[in-house]
């Protein structure tokens, strides 16, 4: 069993907020960053969080703090600076990232905290914002084991499934590749789904072949609304964070030496669609 902790949280989106709900239903002293962006909190401050105008005060005696924010731009803006966490980070604590991020950027950020005196975990998730909100996404995690051992009771309280990747950068990398898998698959649904739409086959009876036979995926399960009869479905994800995560994955394939032909397809699908769908 663990002690209550001091917990810091910046990015309280669709994600982020079910992740500090949880987390303070385990009794923890929270303190929020405030940002246009969040979702409203109100009902975070009825469970006693409390909020503070920047990284730096978010920090400022806290145990560990949590970053769930759009990507590793927002990540670096929230780390550096006048104001930044690094500025009111105390020695020996945890930053816990759970932004879907460019690995590159983390093992830089992660050292920069290091150099600190902090700590670095990387804890990228997978699954929706209800799945947030109800305390069960899946979270992937990269850092030394000494800190992974201390972070995961409290990751515990919004995690079904917990993967242990290795160092720094690893969760990261998992997301990535988890991310160019799904979004890829999307793409190839989207595009057989507009020729079967040219040539005439009637929609469901398509979707049953696919759900029965070789195609059957956990994408195709929640786009069935959407592939079936145009109803929105349960895969609620922005053009725009597609292309930045696939934008992502080809920057670390690249960093790999790995050739990603059919990533920088996947990746110009979606730039292109969010060009033209408006993101």
């Amino acid at each position: 069993m663990f002690g209550k902790r001091k917990l810091g949280f910046i990015g309280l989106g669709m994600m982020g907020h079910g992740l500090a709900k949880n987390l303070l239903k385990q009794g923890h002293a929270m303190a929020l960053l405030e940002h246009p962006g969040n979702q409203p909190v109100d009902d975070l401050k009825k469970m006693g969080a409390q909020t503070v105008a920047t990284p730096k005060e978010v920090a400022g005696g806290a145990d560990m703090v949590f970053i769930c924010v759009t990507g590793s731009p927002q990540v670096e803006a929230c780390v550096y600076g006048a104001d930044g966490l690094l500025e009111g980070l105390g020695v020996g604590a945890v930053v816990v990232d759970a932004t879907t991020a460019d690995p590159v950027s983390t093992v830089k950020v992660a050292a920069a905290v290091q150099a600190r005196g902090g700590r670095y975990v990387d804890a990228p998730m997978t699954r929706t914002p209800q799945h947030a909100e109800d305390g069960c996404v899946n979270v992937m995690l990269g850092g030394d084991a000494a800190t992974i051992a201390e972070v995961r009771p409290l990751i515990e309280a919004y995690a079904e499934t917990i993967y242990i990747g290795g160092e720094v950068g690893s969760g990261h990398r998992m997301k990535l590749l988890h991310n160019y898998i799904s979004l890829g698959t999307l793409a190839l649904l989207a595009e057989a789904y507009t020729c079967a739409g040219k040539a005439g086959i009637d929609r469901k009876v398509l979707t049953q072949v696919l759900a029965t036979g070789g195609s059957d995926s956990v994408v195709l399960k929640r786009l069935i609304p959407f592939l079936d009869s145009g109803e929105p479905g349960s895969m609620l994800f922005s053009l725009i964070n597609a292309g930045k995560d696939l934008r992502y994955f080809t920057h670390m394939a690249e960093e790999l030496q790995v050739g990603a032909f059919v990533g920088e397809a996947v990746h110009q699908t979606f730039v292109t669609a969010s060009n033209v769908g408006g993101g």
